[in-house]
């Protein structure tokens, strides 16, 4: 059945991707399933060799927000805005940090996971501002510290919604940010706000939308060329401190990455306009939910069952996979699709309740008073 929506759904199938792609890339590679040899010990080889560049998913998603933060903030005022953002971001999450401390209270792990123990009550309540990293807080998750550099992102892209985002505009500070982000060292404070590494796929986004908005034009080119270039630098980095016991070749995440650019602009130039897929939708929903539950319910998960049934580790990967998604669908359904608009309505006009409809009278003309 085709869903009735204007959004494009072939970036919410693509969001799906970039969450799987990193689900199994931790599930499988980050941690120990026996607490003593590393996980990859029992997977085979072929398959380790294709898990190592899940973390590339992290990278695309950068890239799809880059994208998808320019078209909904473009014509929005900065309350609108803010109000958008909270509401995309805050519901699941506070969901999700509190069903992961209920899991981490009540089944802990300690051996060969790379998660912090012994949390207090004020270091989950920091966790749910997200703003644990400023704070000097150790996540309650792993993956929360991409949440920060989106947060960094939303409040740079604030201020353009706030001088009034043009073409132009988005083009200069798009190629200033990417010269900072060569130019300003990392350990530099300024590198806090410019964020070097992983800048080029937000300007790459950002870029990928002017050309769905503006047409193509040569300015957009040689921008996201220069995004693709330094792109493929920094993956070369991720890439090199990467130490999974055995060789990571650079040219398979340079390849994945100028497909995740190609797949992008197809999607921008209007290649998958006519996909109107239920199913599209749901999977977009489910993806930020199940990238906040999968590493330490996963990890627990698999553990618990492996020690307790002796299943082939792979089999219990792909279960654990199997009932974070509707775990995630079922955050997304009874938590999300609720507190969301309520939470959207408060910040964009002080109010949870939903505005009047026009009724009749609303609709019959006054008299004039004299």
């Amino acid at each position: 059945m085709a869903a009735k929506t204007n959004r494009l759904l072939a970036l919410d199938g693509l969001r799906l991707l970039c969450a799987l792609a990193v689900a199994f890339h931790h599930l499988g590679m980050a941690w120990s399933v026996d607490g003593v040899r590393p996980t990859t010990a029992y997977l085979p080889q072929e398959v380790n060799s294709t898990l190592i560049y899940g973390f590339l998913g992290v990278e695309t998603f950068f890239m799809i927000s880059g994208f998808v933060i320019c078209m909904s903030g473009w014509d929005r005022t900065p309350r609108d805005f803010l109000a958008s953002r909270a509401a995309r971001l805050y519901p699941a999450f506070w969901a999700c940090v509190l069903i992961t401390t209920a899991v981490m209270t009540f089944l802990p792990l300690t051996d060969g996971v790379p998660l912090p123990h012994g949390l207090t009550a004020t270091d989950i309540a920091v966790n749910l501002t997200m703003l644990a990293k400023p704070l000097n807080v150790p996540y309650v998750d792993t993956v929360y510290w991409t949440l920060w550099y989106e947060l960094r992102f939303y409040a740079l892209f604030a201020i353009l919604v706030l001088i009034g985002p043009t073409r132009r505009r988005v083009i200069a500070i798009g190629a200033g940010w990417l010269v900072l982000s060569v130019l300003v060292p990392a350990e530099a404070p300024l590198a806090e706000l410019v964020m070097p590494q992983f800048a080029p796929y937000f300007v790459a986004g950002i870029t990928i939308y002017l050309v769905r908005r503006h047409g193509p034009a040569w300015p957009l080119w040689a921008l996201l060329a220069a995004a693709w270039a330094l792109s493929l630098f920094r993956v070369r980095e991720r890439v090199l401190v990467a130490n999974p016991g055995f060789p990571v070749p650079v040219w398979p995440a340079w390849l994945i990455i100028t497909l995740a650019y190609i797949v992008l602009l197809a999607i921008a130039l209007g290649v998958t306009d006519r996909w109107r897929w239920r199913w599209l939708a749901v999977a977009g929903a489910i993806s930020y939910p199940l990238y906040l539950l999968h590493p330490r319910i996963g990890y627990t998960m698999i553990r618990y069952a492996y020690d307790r049934t002796g299943v082939p580790v792979p089999a219990l990967i792909i279960a654990a996979v199997a009932i974070l998604i509707v775990a995630a669908w079922l955050v997304h359904r009874l938590i999300e699709r609720p507190a969301a608009p309520a939470l959207r309505r408060w910040i964009a006009t002080g109010s949870i309740r939903p505005s009047r409809p026009p009724t009749s009278d609303d609709r019959r003309p006054r008299q004039r008073v004299a």
